[in-house]
């Protein structure tokens, strides 16, 4: 299961010494210039523009992106020729069904594509209930790593995303296996690391 963090340039720096691949906003490249395999693009998905997307895919040529978000159905043709063009440059498209008209036609969304799953948070989630993404790849998107864990025991979960734990290394928090507690020596990079380690052991099992 690849394990991907979009963050700053030391942040991906430990997080890629500590087995995880790097990735980042198709509008922030910056940070991740001196890495030389990309595993993930990310989207600005409130403000989403395919063409700065595109170039960024094209320019960077990761293992993995996200296509728009499938927020209203009636643009599900658009979204998979957007899907097709990205393909051309990436190795794997994640699309990510939003619209509850979805709920019973996923089957309309190619096999060939991972899906994306929002794990609730403040950012956003998916409305789709989970059991309905049963039986197809499943890229996991944001939320709390021990939320993420427990959704993979229901789902064929092929890789994930997740940044919580920076926000918390910020109030001298860490990650424990199933919440975040106070760091007992603290500073933003031992939170980081020692997130990142407990994060690791929780999936040891995984497909075991």
């Amino acid at each position: 299961m690849i394990k991907i963090v979009n963050h700053s340039k030391r942040v991906l720096e430990i997080a890629s010494e500590l087995g995880w691949e790097v990735g980042a906003r198709y509008t922030n490249l910056r940070d991740i210039k001196t890495f030389k395999d990309i595993a993930f693009i990310d989207i600005d998905w409130k403000n989403y523009n395919f063409k700065k997307h595109l170039d960024a895919v094209k320019k960077v040529r990761p293992k993995m992106t996200v296509a728009r978000d499938i927020e209203n159905l009636d643009d599900l043709d658009m979204i998979l020729k957007e899907a097709e063009q990205l393909e051309k440059y990436c190795k794997s498209i994640i699309l990510v069904p939003k619209d509850k008209r979805l709920i019973d036609k996923l089957d309309l969304l190619p096999k060939k594509y991972i899906l994306g799953y929002s794990v609730p948070s403040k950012y956003g989630k998916t409305e789709i209930p989970v059991e309905k993404f049963r039986g197809r790849k499943v890229h996991l998107l944001g939320g709390r790593p021990d939320v993420q864990r427990k959704l993979a025991r229901q789902l064929n979960v092929v890789s994930s995303d997740c940044n919580r734990f920076t926000l918390d290394a910020k109030f001298g928090d860490y990650f424990i296996g199933d919440r975040f507690v106070k760091h007992k020596i603290g500073g933003y990079e031992n939170c980081i690391k020692d997130s990142i380690l407990n994060i690791n052991k929780i999936w040891e099992d995984y497909n075991d």
